[in-house]
């Protein structure tokens, strides 16, 4: 999931997102060449979006369809609440966020060629002080677990 230090230097009106003009060789508009129609294809217009994580408290928890133009948006602030569950989980007793990043994965529709957010990712990691018993079992569960699980046979 993702949230990030974008930087607000630049702004890309959103209607012109994923749509290309053509242009002459003195930068004018060419006005004699056809552009595509901006009414959405059916793929975009049928596009949904669910979220796959364990958190119950974020959006898109059932699948909803989200406008290409609006996806940016929509799925940056997804990634958001995602930073806002590891930020309070970091702020608890015995407990501290060491990071939390973003990531927002683009593609290309290939019905009508345009560009979208398809998508986002946040990595969290949060460390938790052994005072915590509850902790130290899991840690001790796991270990049991994965112990062996990493072993490398092609030597």
């Amino acid at each position: 999931m993702y949230i990030g230090g974008m930087s607000n230097n630049y702004t890309i009106p959103v209607s012109n997102i994923g749509r290309v003009t053509p242009v002459n060789t003195d930068n004018t508009v060419d006005s004699s060449s056809k552009v595509k129609a901006t009414t959405e294809c059916s793929t975009c217009e049928n596009r949904k979006y669910v979220d796959g994580s364990n958190e119950s408290d974020v959006s898109f928890k059932t699948p909803g369809v989200i406008k290409p133009e609006e996806a940016y948006a929509k799925v940056s602030a997804h990634e958001r609440q995602h930073v806002a569950n590891a930020i309070a989980k970091g702020n608890k007793p015995g407990a501290k966020l060491i990071s939390a990043t973003v990531s927002l994965k683009m593609s290309t529709c290939p019905e009508c060629g345009r560009n979208y957010v398809a998508g986002g990712l946040t990595k969290t990691a949060i460390s938790y002080s052994e005072s915590n018993p509850y902790e130290k079992n899991r840690k001790s569960v796991e270990g049991s677990i994965l112990a062996g699980s990493f072993i490398d046979k092609a030597v």
